[in-house]
């Protein structure tokens, strides 16, 4: 398989996690969607990434739906996500609350790329406070630690990304719980073999 995309992006970084911590041997090619648009364009029409080349040729493109092709690969004990029931549904609900506050910090970074005079300041304030409502909900979650899943890996690479872009919104104490997941899940094998760009 190939991971197409660059670890800077949260959404990359948590496919090639998924893979590392399933055993999933692959390839990456740490295509730019900024200065490799082009090239990222002819395997993914919208420009998008992570996308994930089968060994048969087929293209899954955007999270989501290679994180199911991997869950669907590793059989029903190994899967990072459950197939059924509350566990799966609180998983989820995980990851859709780290998810947005991803694509916002995102939206974020964008912004701060248009010229000065043309960014909004209001737009950017709504984006950190539903960053900030998030990191909210997310460290009122029952972090055990005991077990690594799709809900920890997520929130932990959006962490890492949000305090790349935005750093004041995680000041150092605000959310232990999360600080605490994160650093764990950052000193694990599968995490230090995706790692940031410096």
């Amino acid at each position: 398989m190939k991971l197409i995309g660059r670890y800077d992006s949260p959404f990359v970084r948590r496919v090639g996690i998924s893979l590392h911590l399933l055993g999933l041997p692959f390839e990456q090619l740490p295509l730019s969607v900024f200065s490799q648009a082009t090239e990222v364009r002819k395997i993914s029409p919208l420009g998008r990434v992570p996308v994930l080349v089968l060994p048969d040729g087929e293209v899954l493109v955007d999270s989501v739906a290679i994180l199911d092709h991997l869950d669907e690969i590793a059989g029903p004990e190994r899967r990072l996500i459950p197939a059924e029931g509350a566990a799966r549904r609180q998983i989820l609900r995980t990851v859709v609350m780290a998810t947005g506050a991803a694509d916002k910090a995102i939206v974020i970074s964008y912004e701060r790329r248009r010229p000065a005079q043309e960014q909004s300041s209001d737009w950017v304030d709504r984006c950190q406070i539903q960053i900030a409502a998030a990191l909210g909900e997310l460290e009122g979650e029952a972090w055990s630690g005991a077990h690594l899943a799709q809900a920890e890996i997520t929130t932990a690479t959006m962490l890492a990304y949000v305090r790349r872009v935005e750093p004041a919104l995680l000041a150092p104490g605000t959310y232990p719980k999360l600080e605490k997941m994160a650093a764990d899940c950052e000193n694990h094998s599968a995490f230090l073999a995706c790692p940031l760009p410096t």
